[in-house]
């Protein structure tokens, strides 16, 4: 065997060069099995675990603080008043799964019920048509904020933070900053109340607004984890240039979700007329912060892609839950806001938490 030079090499020259070269062979990390990795990643699998936890814990402990918090009509009453927030919880979810946020699903709701209301009470159109129109226009207003976010490309933040303005505008002009009173609707449009009759149930009065919020969930639920849809919800949001890359449209889908969660927010509209009797055109100021703050508790990262439809019910049940509980215990209403922040604040340390250890 000779080189170009014509310099022969004998095999003991491989050898010793053999013997100089590094002898490390390749190795694997072993995975981490302390109980404390396998806990986070349960629970990273699991983003339901947790506010089912909390939820229950503080069921239990409102008990034992206020005994008469476990009486039928106190969690009744936590059922009926957690609707609303429940259903534009639902319509939140959604976008917050792309990485999104909506600050003005309160004033869709609103425009929404005005809509229904007004048409079928003070025009006279019949009730179902008149809920179909207010159900489009929720539609419309979420399609609206879709586009900006999709096709203008503007942060999710500024896009509905400049619509709630526009939104709240447009319902007070649209109203002339009037009521619809619930006698009137009573007389004119009973349908528009139906959300509101009470069902009992085992000693407890729940309305049918209470089961439509479950049925929701339940089929949003499907939909996010059996469709393909779902699975492009979860792609867009978790990281839309890959999700790109393998063939999602994700313009499309971010205007799909935004436009889904607006006819959820019209239905929404729907149910809270039932809750209150009436449609006013300042009602639920505060439902944007509830919402958010729902599904921050129930699981959902703000960072999009991992969240759970039905955590985001427990979420908001978990709210409501600490409002009236620290409220039969007689704490201050800043208390209660001190601790429902504080809520939110862990919630979203443990996000951030689950984030860093998945990496």
């Amino acid at each position: 065997m000779s080189d170009q030079g014509g310099t022969t090499r004998v095999v003991e020259d491989f050898e010793a060069r053999l013997a100089k070269a590094d002898a490390a062979v390749a190795t694997f990390e072993k995975d981490d099995r302390s109980l404390r990795h396998l806990a986070r990643a349960f629970v990273r699998n699991n983003p339901t675990i947790v506010p089912a936890v909390v939820l229950v814990v503080s069921i239990l402990a409102f008990g034992l603080v206020a005994p008469r918090f476990l009486t039928p009509g106190v969690l009744s009453t936590v059922m009926q008043q957690v609707t609303v927030t429940g259903f534009v919880a639902l319509a939140q979810t959604l976008i917050i799964l792309t990485a999104g946020i909506d600050l003005s699903v309160g004033a869709i709701m609103v425009i929404s019920a005005l809509v229904m209301g007004r048409l079928s009470v003070l025009m006279g159109v019949p009730e179902p048509l008149a809920i179909l129109v207010g159900m489009a226009f929720g539609g419309l207003m979420g399609w609206f904020n879709g586009m900006l976010v999709a096709k203008v490309r503007l942060p999710p933040f500024i896009v509905t933070l400049g619509s709630l303005s526009v939104f709240t505008a447009l319902k007070l002009w649209y109203s002339g900053s009037e009521s619809i009173r619930n006698i009137d609707i009573e007389q004119q449009a009973p349908m528009l109340l139906w959300f509101g009759t009470d069902i009992k149930l085992l000693g407890a009065t729940i309305t049918y607004g209470v089961v439509a919020l479950i049925v929701l969930a339940a089929v949003l639920w499907y939909v996010l984890n059996h469709t393909a849809w779902g699975r492009y919800v979860h792609a867009v949001g978790d990281d839309p240039d890959a999700a790109l890359l393998s063939g999602v449209k994700v313009d499309r889908v971010l205007i799909s979700v935004y436009a889904v969660a607006g006819v959820i927010l019209g239905f929404a509209a729907w149910v809270s007329i039932g809750r209150v009797g009436s449609v006013n055109p300042v009602s639920f100021d505060t439902v944007n912060l509830a919402s958010i703050t729902a599904v921050v508790i129930g699981g959902t990262s703000l960072f999009g892609g991992r969240g759970s439809i039905v955590g985001s019910v427990l979420g908001a049940f978990i709210v409501q839950v600490f409002t009236t509980g620290l409220s039969i215990a007689r704490v201050d209403d800043y208390w209660q806001q001190f601790a429902v922040g504080l809520l939110v604040i862990v919630a979203v340390a443990l996000d951030q938490q689950l984030r860093r250890a998945s990496k």
